[in-house]
């Protein structure tokens, strides 16, 4: 229904240009990068920065798919997809090191990362019921289903704005790290500057995204768009 409102379309079409955006930037820089040949695998340069830092403890894992690489905080796994993991090039270990940044945040108690992993829970839930809720309290003009509603999809949001300084800080770790360890010289790190910038943008235009949505259902509950 909300896709048929001009005014919501309106509130989200600068996200969704973003999103284009920031998803034909990542393509194109993860596929320069792949070109660019480094001196370790993905794999590799990961295990060399967990390890400088003390985290052997930290194990890393081949997992399926594309684009697929995260830092699981409850096993303490570094999960590579298979060309990351594999792969001798500049999009892979600049990833690789950005999931790295990830489990040293974890590792040193970086604020964000502990707000971040404490969001989840509510996050997890308000993203499941909020549209349900929403949608009710539109279709029967019910307004106390679309503000609660409203108060659950709050919790995304919450989430997706606390995440964006975890990214942006594990990004600026692993820029920091693979010259530090020597992994990637400083004019080598172009391709990986535009991989992780790029990355980096698809959170933002997400993450706006979610907050020009809920000032959308902010603005249905007012009832000023009428």
């Amino acid at each position: 229904m909300m896709f048929y409102d001009f005014t919501y379309l309106l509130f989200i079409a600068p996200a969704i240009i973003l999103s284009l955006i920031a998803q034909w930037m990542i393509r194109s820089a993860y596929v320069k990068g792949q070109q660019s040949p480094a001196s370790l695998s993905g794999y590799a340069a990961a295990r060399k920065i967990l390890d400088a830092a003390g985290l052997t403890n930290v194990q890393i894992e081949q997992v399926p798919g594309e684009m697929s690489d995260h830092y699981d905080p409850r096993d303490r796994v570094l999960r590579l997809s298979s060309d990351v993991y594999h792969g001798r090039h500049l999009t892979a270990v600049g990833i690789a090191a950005h999931e790295a940044g990830h489990a040293l945040q974890h590792a040193f108690g970086y604020i964000p990362l502990v707000l971040r992993n404490l969001a989840v829970p509510a996050a997890s839930f308000g993203s499941g019921v909020s549209w349900f809720l929403i949608m009710a309290g539109i279709l029967m003009n019910f307004k106390i289903l679309l503000f609660a509603g409203i108060v659950f999809f709050s919790f995304v949001v919450i989430f997706q704005v606390i995440n964006l300084p975890v990214e942006f800080n594990a990004s600026s770790r692993a820029k920091q790290l693979l010259v530090e360890h020597g992994i990637v010289n400083q004019y080598e790190m172009g391709p990986v500057n535009k991989v992780l910038n790029a990355a980096a943008l698809t959170y933002v235009a997400a993450t706006l995204q979610s907050v020009m949505t809920l000032l959308y259902y902010i603005l249905r509950y007012s009832g000023r768009d009428r």
